[in-house]
């Protein structure tokens, strides 16, 4: 499908506020109803929001063109610096942009790029998910992957930062469903609900036990191993150094770095293999792992948070830090949620989007930079009622978001 956009009558303005260099769209918030793009907004400085500068967005604009109804699935991935996105496509195709130090893009080179451009050779593609330096798509049950291999995250046999520019089949595993790229790990979850992971063994996120040489690890594998003692998944969400699990019954299993609670079994201490989530026993329909803080949507519509809140990011009225999941009322009916680095972004049934947390680069996207924590706790309106939106991602552990 192509879209065309409507013309638009107000001026872009390029200004500075304090250090930062931003693109403002005063009137992004009427137009995106009938705006057919993604949007992005945000920190930009390697291009990660895809609109042909490398300016930050202190109001969502457009992604050039890749239209909503032609997204199936957007990640972010990278840290500010390092950020990119790739989005899979209804034909199978997926496109990419922003940084590509590590080959990321997928593009035959290491050259950023502002605006998005389709991976060469790949289609027929079911599911993708982009890492810190690294992506992973699924196509007809097998895993391709490509970026950065220092970890052994490519998961072709091959380590110290072997970096692939173009896509490489993972080895020895196939019947995949879906799969979930970390900070330089990686998570696939196959058809018969098991889970299966390889990369970087630091703080447990690969779930498989400690370590022959070191308890406090697991031992970082450069090919898939899978999760013992771990069946019956239905979905996998991946932060950047822990994982999330939603078991077919309902119920959240968690592993890998647990310092600010992310875990969410009531410590702070990391695990090297699965744990229940508490408080979660039934009813959890989505999972969503962000970098240090989570979320759950239940049943009845009911969202619960948990992880570290230094910006009220998780949305329940404190900065205090949570090691079990807490009701956020405020986001109640919440269709589809994502923290990213200090903040969090929730599309609504009404097609809106809110968001929470810090603001410095405008990671909340409404024309300020000004906090949710000197507003109340509440959270503020990014795009408004009717703005079609479904779905939000933002960077893996950056200040850019995404909304589709």
């Amino acid at each position: 499908m192509t879209a065309h956009r409507a013309p638009r009558t107000a001026l872009l303005a390029t200004l500075s506020l304090g250090a930062l260099t931003v693109l403002a769209v005063p009137e992004a918030a009427t137009a995106a109803a009938t705006d057919p793009w993604v949007r992005a907004w945000g920190t930009n400085a390697v291009g990660q929001l895809g609109n042909a500068t490398v300016l930050n967005q202190s109001t969502p604009g457009d992604v050039v063109g890749v239209a909503r109804t032609d997204v199936r699935t957007l990640s972010g991935g990278g840290h500010d610096s390092t950020a990119f996105a790739v989005a899979l496509l209804s034909d199978g195709t997926v496109k990419s942009w922003g940084a590509n130090g590590s080959g990321q893009l997928g593009n035959g080179t290491t050259t950023g790029q502002p605006v998005p451009t389709t991976v060469a050779g790949l289609s027929g593609v079911s599911a993708v998910d982009a890492g810190s330096d690294h992506v992973l798509a699924v196509r007809k049950g097998r895993i391709y992957a490509w970026g950065s291999s220092a970890k052994g995250q490519l998961g072709n046999g091959l380590t110290e930062d072997d970096t692939k520019k173009t896509p490489v089949l993972v080895q020895a595993l196939d019947d995949v469903k879906d799969v979930g790229a970390g900070c330089q790990y990686s998570v696939a979850l196959r058809k018969d609900g098991t889970v299966w992971t390889w990369g970087d063994g630091s703080n447990g996120r690969l779930g498989t036990g400690p370590s022959a040489g070191n308890a406090t690890v697991n031992e970082s594998r450069n090919t898939p191993q899978q999760i013992k003692n771990l069946t019956d998944i239905d979905a996998i969400s991946v932060g950047c150094n822990h994982v999330l699990a939603l078991t077919v019954d309902g119920k959240v299993k968690s592993w890998g770095e647990g310092r600010n609670g992310q875990l969410g079994n009531d410590t702070r201490v990391d695990s090297l293999s699965p744990v229940d989530v508490k408080y979660l026993d039934s009813g959890v329909t989505k999972i969503s792992a962000g970098p240090y803080h989570d979320f759950a949507i239940l049943e009845d519509g009911t969202v619960k948070g948990w992880g570290w809140n230094g910006f009220g990011q998780l949305g329940d009225g404190t900065v205090t830090e949570r090691t079990t999941p807490v009701p956020i009322d405020n986001l109640k009916g919440t269709k589809s949620i994502v923290g990213g680095a200090d903040f969090t972004v929730a599309a609504q049934p009404d097609g809106s989007v809110l968001t929470l947390g810090n603001n410095d680069v405008f990671q909340l996207g409404d024309g300020t930079n000004i906090p949710t924590t000197t507003r109340d706790h509440k959270p503020v309106t990014t795009l408004p009622t009717g703005s079609g939106i479904t779905r939000v991602a933002t960077t893996t552990t950056g200040r850019a978001a995404f909304a589709y």
